[in-house]
């Protein structure tokens, strides 16, 4: 049946949205910077769903981390000797070094006509500098659970903060993040509680199987410079980019509270450009549980 006329401009309208996004899309690059104990790994089957969709995506690994992050030297031995105690050689890493490597990614990358910077959790406080930096170089930036350092500087300032209280994973710390110069877990734990709490904390809705492989891909150390290091931004250069936050609604590393509490925080300190929010169900970690319903919210 011949649909009725006045069904037809809106048909065409319609279709014509969705050709314009498909043509935005393969002018878009997504620059991905992954969080704690993490690498670039964590986003792959992101980024195959991204290329999916159409997009293009570079993942990138912060100084110690990925499959090259330098380990304790008891790490992998029985008995794991001076696991508690041994000084990281993370320990001179500094948010700077961090900021470079995500500024280096989004020169070579700026041929592209739109640029869209990711950071999932604590990866928002090297992408933010580095937006800071360079605003020209970044045209929407994307917070997934991720610290925003727009109404207090540091990443321990929401940590500590009343509203980050009822945040699980606390006991995972070893030893003192001071005297080792990192945030230290120990991902390949033989204890069963310790590894369910890691469970808890950043992968509750993962199948168990796929987060055994996830938990032994991470590294030990977060260089303390990450959490611990003031990132100072301004109105006229970070807050003048446009800025997406995804909530994860069941986050227990991050909960909902102090997300909101840092999107609002942000907002009061540089509303020119308010933060437009999206709601993600799950975890703090959806690239491992629905990476693509994940890269679905990135291209809308």
């Amino acid at each position: 049946m011949t649909p009725p006329l006045h069904d037809a401009p809106r048909n065409d309208l319609r279709n014509d949205r969705k050709h314009d996004m498909k043509h935005d899309l393969h002018h878009t690059v997504f620059v991905l910077v992954h969080g704690a104990w993490h690498g670039s790994w964590q986003w792959a089957a992101t980024q195959r769903a991204l290329a999916g969709l159409g997009a293009a995506s570079v993942a990138v690994d912060l100084p110690g981390h990925g499959f090259d992050a330098p380990l304790p030297s008891g790490y992998l031995l029985p008995g794991r000797p001076g696991l508690l105690t041994e000084r990281s050689q993370l320990a001179d890493v500094t948010m700077d070094d961090c900021a470079a490597v995500v500024l280096d990614t989004l020169r070579r990358v700026r041929r592209y006509r739109r640029v869209v910077l990711v950071a999932h959790s604590a990866g928002g406080g090297p992408a933010s500098l580095a937006a800071e930096r360079a605003p020209e170089l970044v045209d929407r930036i994307v917070y997934l659970s991720a610290f925003v350092p727009g109404g207090r500087p540091r990443f321990f300032d929401y940590i500590s903060a009343p509203e980050n209280a009822a945040a699980r994973g606390r006991s995972l710390n070893l030893g003192d993040p001071q005297a080792l110069g990192a945030v230290r877990i120990d991902p390949l734990s033989p204890d069963p509680a310790y590894v369910e709490e890691l469970r808890q904390t950043h992968y509750q809705d993962t199948p168990a199987d796929r987060f055994d492989r996830w938990r032994s891909a991470l590294s030990p150390d977060l260089p303390l410079a990450i959490p611990a290091t003031p990132v100072l931004l301004t109105a006229a250069r970070w807050g003048r980019i446009p800025r997406t936050f995804l909530r994860c609604a069941e986050d227990q590393a991050l909960p909902t509270a102090i997300q909101d509490l840092m999107i609002a925080e942000a907002d009061r300190s540089m509303p020119d450009e308010p933060f437009t929010v999206h709601t993600l169900p799950g975890s703090h970690t959806p690239f491992a549980a629905r990476p693509q319903q994940l890269a679905e919210t990135l291209v809308r």
